[in-house]
């Protein structure tokens, strides 16, 4: 946060009855939470908020029945939705029929502006894993999309710098992603409790854009974070009726693409898409969550132990099934099937592992686009021509809807095939601590996106490197060396990494978060405590409460 936006921010005083917002705002950020939209924010939250709480209980359960040895099956009681080979999906909304090249990226000004100038196709703008859910980040990124939609965004740097939006027309088209069901919005209070966060993010960009975007001949679009069931995409297929309703435009105005990135979500495709279908743009094959999902959902099982993370590709068995499976299911309903994250970035005077970095780009994307997938992730702008060059080559058309996969046949046991080989080594396990160690210590200062080892690290990436060392220790698993992972040995490499930072920046060390990082990601490599999102460990230490602002 600037020193100026500092000093022009005060306690925000909310007019309608029910709501409360408890920390400071901008002038400009009250715009954004306007009497209005605070009272349609509150509506769906009032309608829609028990739903997710009983869907929330239901994971627990499902949990639970995972730990006992039920194993994920293909639902029986939606065979016939599966089984029905006639209906479809909406056909591609405006803006979304060619997504050969997607970029993400936080919601910060200077982030938006270059993504939409990157020359993607879309724009991915992340409320979700890489935004850490700092009230600032939230509040001024909704600010930005504000502007964004308006194409009247610009941002100056410090030392002088401008950004601005190019003038050719150009613009990626702009995807939201809304935090995930499982989060809340604590500086909000509906009725005494915090606001869902999913519905806050969703409910806000909506109400201030929808009818604009739909005037410049596009749509509010979404993507759509962290499921587990098809319920759950029921319930926002609920929202999008009724908040399409309440603004008087049209059912099917909003489109939504769901990352495929739980585990429990793989075996429910078909009728994710069918829950959403007048709404449904697709499914993305979210990479890093789904290996962090199989990780954590069946992390009390020792025959599904994953090896280090540099040996699970995507041609392991698992995850080759679940992207054909993907492929399949998408243009069997008629949207798009949406490769996944490139994580690395351009390498600085260093050409040979800059060559090696963007070669591992080609290959991964010339892999995708050659099973079917209609389009690609990148994080970084300098990816998209090289993403753009592989999907042109091989795909001259604006998709792949046309390429059924009709070969492929993937049982609920090839979901969870982790017959492949891989290791353990000491190496990995000390790079988890650093990855953890040092995208907590980002998050704990409001960064959600952080390079490490030359690749852009977010939370999903983070939440692999916590699960596996849980894992390993859970079930004493031995390096290649031979040498059994416990909680103490962890500790303790816990302990030298730690070291080895504070020697390494000297008296800054005392200005980071890596004390409190260091004693949060602690509580979570011992195999006993686990928890299910790094939210749940620190959300409480980023919260800005002003306390004189309570109900």
């Amino acid at each position: 946060m600037s020193a100026v936006s500092q000093v022009a921010k005060k306690l925000f005083k909310s007019t309608v009855p029910g709501v409360a917002v408890l920390a400071p705002v901008t002038a400009g950020e009250q715009e954004i939470l306007s009497p209005q939209a605070l009272q349609f924010v509150a509506t769906l939250h009032r309608i829609f908020n028990p739903t997710r709480k009983t869907l929330l209980q239901k994971r627990v359960l499902r949990q639970q029945e995972l730990d006992r040895g039920v194993l994920p099956d293909f639902l029986p009681e939606t065979a016939f939705i599966r089984n029905d080979p006639n209906w479809r999906a909406a056909a591609p909304a405006p803006g979304l029929q060619d997504r050969r090249v997607e970029i993400t990226g936080p919601v910060d000004r200077k982030m938006v502006i270059n993504a939409l100038n990157s020359g993607a196709y879309t724009f991915m703008a992340d409320f979700e894993d890489s935004t850490a859910p700092t009230w600032e980040n939230i509040i001024s990124g909704q600010l930005n999309m504000r502007d964004a939609v308006r194409e009247d965004i610009t941002f100056t740097n410090p030392n002088g710098k401008k950004y601005e939006l190019r003038k050719d027309g150009k613009l990626a088209t702009l995807l939201v992603r809304p935090r995930g069901w499982h989060m809340v919005e604590k500086h909000v209070l509906i009725d005494g409790e915090p606001c869902s966060a999913s519905i806050f993010d969703f409910s806000l960009y909506f109400f201030h854009n929808a009818k604009e975007l739909v005037k410049r001949g596009k749509g509010p679009y979404f993507y759509l974070p962290k499921m587990e069931s098809h319920l759950e995409a029921r319930l926002w297929n609920d929202i999008f009726n009724v908040a399409q309703d309440m603004i008087n435009i049209p059912r099917g105005t909003i489109r939504g693409t769901v990352l495929i990135e739980t585990l429990l979500a793989a075996y429910e495709m078909d009728e994710i898409i069918y829950e959403l279908r007048d709404h449904s743009s697709g499914l993305n094959c979210g990479r890093w969550d789904y290996i962090f999902s199989f990780i954590k959902k069946l992390r009390n099982h020792p025959q599904f132990v994953l090896p280090q993370r540099s040996s699970v590709t995507m041609s392991v068995p698992f995850m080759d099934a679940y992207v054909r499976l993907l492929i399949q299911t998408c243009h069997k309903r008629g949207v798009h099937a949406m490769g996944g994250m490139a994580a690395q970035i351009p390498i600085k005077n260093n050409a040979e592992a800059n060559n090696a970095a963007m070669t591992k780009v080609r290959n991964d994307k010339l892999r995708e686009v050659t099973a079917g997938h209609d389009g690609t992730w990148v994080a970084h702008p300098d990816l998209v021509k090289i993403a753009l060059d592989i999907f042109n080559e091989h795909m001259p058309q604006a998709n792949q809807m046309h390429i059924r996969r009709d070969d492929v046949k993937v049982t609920a046991t090839d979901l969870i095939d982790i017959n492949f080989k891989g290791t353990i080594t000491e190496e990995s396990i000390r790079e988890n601590i650093e990855i953890g160690l040092a995208y907590m210590e980002a998050w704990l200062r409001g960064v959600g996106c952080v390079p490490i080892f030359n690749l852009m690290e977010d939370l999903a990436t983070y939440e692999i490197s916590r699960s596996q060392l849980y894992q390993w220790v859970r079930h004493n698993v031995r390096t290649d060396k031979g040498k059994v992972v416990t909680g103490e040995y962890v500790s303790q490499i816990l302990d030298e990494e730690t070291d080895k930072i504070r020697k390494n920046l000297g008296a800054k060390y005392a200005n980071t978060k890596y004390d409190a990082a260091k004693k949060a990601f602690a509580t979570n490599v011992t195999g006993e405590r686990y928890d299910d999102f790094l939210p749940d460990l620190l959300y409480d230490d980023i919260i800005t409460i002003s306390p004189q602002s309570k109900l």
